[in-house]
């Protein structure tokens, strides 16, 4: 049996997005871009198919290297494709995927908390989050700097195990 040629298509569309979800983030290599949320959408265009990307802040100095690894993972794959960086809607938090999360955890980086419903004590100075540690799920912690071993992540302490982690602060 033939497959409509629409399915055929749309085929194309979702397996050029599943590789380019599966490309690690350079600063981050524990999760992919997928697991991130930078993945925005895969489309046809009259120049061929085009795959959205979306950073998770305008001056992370990774882009490229996330541009030039999309691309090389779509040719490797036999796709034939161009990445490009969107900005609006502007990347948030809340796009990184519970994997993502885990993972992140996992490594001993406290994950940001979702925008919505996480039910997180709130500081009165400047209405900073609590950022619950990722070793011992203390909310006990402090910051130490708001610049960790990246931009993207600031660097705490927490006061009841006494581990210094980052935290992934892109917003």
């Amino acid at each position: 049996m033939v497959k409509p040629l629409a399915t055929v298509l749309d085929m194309e569309l979702e397996r050029a997005r599943r590789v380019a979800e599966l490309v690690p983030d350079p600063e981050l290599p524990m999760v992919t871009i997928g697991e991130l949320g930078m993945v925005r959408g895969v489309h046809r265009t009259q120049e061929g198919l085009r795959v959205e990307l979306t950073p998770t802040y305008s001056g992370c100095p990774a882009t490229e290297f996330i541009h030039q690894n999309v691309e090389q993972a779509l040719t490797e794959a036999g796709i034939s494709a161009a990445a490009v960086f969107v900005r609006s809607p502007a990347w948030t938090t809340d796009w990184i995927t519970d994997e993502g999360r885990r993972k992140l955890r996992a490594a001993g980086i406290a994950p940001p908390v979702r925008a919505a419903g996480d039910n997180l004590p709130v500081l009165q100075l400047f209405e900073e989050r609590v950022v619950p540690c990722p070793l011992c799920d203390s909310t006990e912690t402090e910051r130490i700097s708001e610049h960790g071993s990246t931009p993207c992540k600031a660097l705490y302490r927490c006061t009841a195990c006494k581990e210094p982690f980052d935290h992934f602060k892109c917003h």
